[in-house]
C-alpha cells in the first residue's frame, strides 16, 4: 500500500478543473469529486506533438494552468513546460515526492514525503508557508471551503486527516482516523470521504473534525470514492465495485454493483470513472469494464494490452482515455468498448492523464511528459 498514491474527493465546491481557464487542469482527476469525467473533447486522430522528460521516476499525476504543464518528480524535482514543450522553470525541493500537487490561483501546493505541506508561489517560486506533520504525505491535497475562507485537506501517515487555511497554512481542523492516510480526500458541503487500508469508508465534517458516517466493505480501500451529486462510486482491493449515496454528511444506502469473479483476478487499486450513464473501471488486471449507472447491467468488457496498474481510466466528450502499466495509452469508443487509437509510449505509466482543450498530457514512471493532440 506504500505505493499507492491514489484517493478520491467527493464532490467538492473547490478543486474544479476549471477554476481559471477552459484549459485547466489544476488538481488530482481534474475535479473535486474525483468523477474522472469531462466535457471536454480529445483530439479526433491524436498524434504525439513533443515530448521532454525530468529523468526522475514520477508517480505524481501531470498538472495544467494557463497552457503551462506542471510536473513533479519522485526525488524532488518541480518542473513547468510551456504549450510547446519548453521548460519555463524548474525548482528542486531535495525530498522525494509522490502526491499530485494541487494549484489553486498562483499557488501550488506540494506534499512531500517527510511529512510536510508546502505552498509554493508559482511567480515568485518562494515557499510562501509549510504545515508539518508526523508521517509521510502521499495523499494529493485538495480544495474546500471553510466558512468564509478556501482551505486545504489532505492525509498523512500519521493517522491525521487535516486542514489547513490556503492562504496561510493555520490548522482549522484535524480528524483521527485510526490508520495511515495514503490519498486524497473527497468534498461534499463541509464535508470529506475517503477510503482507508483498514476497510473502512469515512465522511468526516472538516468543520469540526469529527466522523459523521463509516463503512466497513469487504476489503482494504486503496482510493476513495468517485462522486456524481450524492451518488458514490467506490472499489476494493479484491475488485468489487460498490454504489453509495451520500446525504448531508450521512450514508444513506450502499450495494455492491460488481463483484470480483474469483481470488485469482488481479487488484483493484485505481478509481472508477463515472459519467452521466455509465461507470467505467479496471478488472481482472487486464480489463475495462462499463457498467450501467442505471441497472447494474455490464454493458461491455474489452481486454486492454498489457496489465492495468495504478492509473485510472477518464471519461471525455468522445471516448475514454486509459493508459496502462505496460506503456499503452488507448482511447475506446463509449458505446461499443471498441478500442479506436492506441499509442505506445513504451515505458511503464502510474499516473492518471490531464485534459486540456484540443490536447492530453501523459507522464510515465520514468518521468517523460507527453502532449497528444491535432
Amino acid at each position: 500500500m506504500a505505493a499507492v498514491v491514489l484517493l478520491a474527493a467527493c464532490k467538492g465546491e473547490g478543486g474544479s478543473a476549471s477554476g481559471s481557464a477552459a484549459g485547466d487542469w489544476t488538481v488530482f482527476r481534474g475535479d473535486g469529486s474525483l468523477a474522472g469525467s469531462t466535457r471536454r473533447a480529445l483530439p479526433a486522430e491524436p498524434r504525439l506533438l513533443w515530448s521532454t522528460t525530468t529523468g526522475q521516476r514520477t508517480v505524481a499525476s501531470p498538472l495544467v494552468k494557463d497552457g503551462t504543464i506542471y510536473t513533479v518528480g519522485r526525488r524532488g524535482l518541480l518542473r513547468a513546460v510551456d504549450a510547446d514543450g519548453q521548460e519555463v522553470f524548474s525548482k528542486d525541493f531535495s525530498t522525494f515526492i509522490e502526491a499530485t500537487p494541487l494549484i489553486v490561483d498562483t499557488t501550488i501546493y506540494i506534499g512531500t514525503i517527510d511529512g510536510c505541506l508546502l505552498a509554493i508561489g508559482l511567480a515568485s517560486r518562494d515557499t510562501l508557508w509549510e504545515f508539518w506533520t508526523e508521517g509521510q504525505i502521499s495523499a494529493p491535497p485538495m480544495l474546500t471551503s471553510y466558512g468564509d475562507d478556501d482551505a486545504v485537506v489532505f492525509g498523512s501517515y500519521d493517522n491525521y486527516m487535516y486542514t489547513v487555511r490556503r492562504k496561510d497554512g493555520q490548522l482549522l481542523s484535524k480528524f483521527e482516523s485510526g490508520y495511515y492516510l495514503n490519498g486524497a480526500a473527497a468534498v461534499l458541503d463541509g464535508y470529506i470521504c475517503y477510503g482507508g487500508c483498514d476497510q473502512w469508508l469515512r465522511v468526516v465534517d472538516t468543520r469540526k473534525g469529527v466522523q459523521t458516517d463509516s463503512l466497513m466493505l469487504d476489503m482494504y480501500l486503496p482510493a476513495s470514492p468517485v462522486f456524481i451529486g450524492n451518488d458514490a462510486y467506490i472499489g476494493d482491493y479484491g475488485g468489487n465495485i460498490y454504489h453509495l449515496t451520500i446525504d448531508k454528511g450521512h450514508i444513506t444506502s450502499n450495494e455492491k454493483i460488481h463483484r470480483t469473479r474469483s481470488a485469482d483476478d488481479a487488484s483493484f487499486i485505481g478509481l472508477p470513472a463515472v459519467g452521466r450513464d455509465n461507470v467505467y473501471f479496471f478488472s481482472g488486471g487486464r480489463s475495462l469494464t462499463c457498467v450501467s449507472r442505471k441497472d447494474a447491467s455490464v454493458r461491455w468488457e474489452t481486454m486492454l494490452k498489457g496489465p492495468t496498474g495504478e492509473s485510472s481510466p477518464l471519461e471525455c466528450r468522445n471516448g475514454i482515455l486509459v493508459c496502462t502499466k505496460s506503456g499503452i495509452v488507448s482511447i475506446l469508443d463509449k458505446d461499443s468498448g471498441k478500442v479506436t487509437w492506441e499509442y505506445d509510449t513504451g515505458e511503464d505509466i502510474l499516473t492518471c492523464p490531464a485534459v486540456s482543450e484540443g490536447r492530453f498530457y501523459i507522464v510515465t514512471a520514468k518521468g517523460t511528459l507527453l502532449c497528444f493532440g491535432s
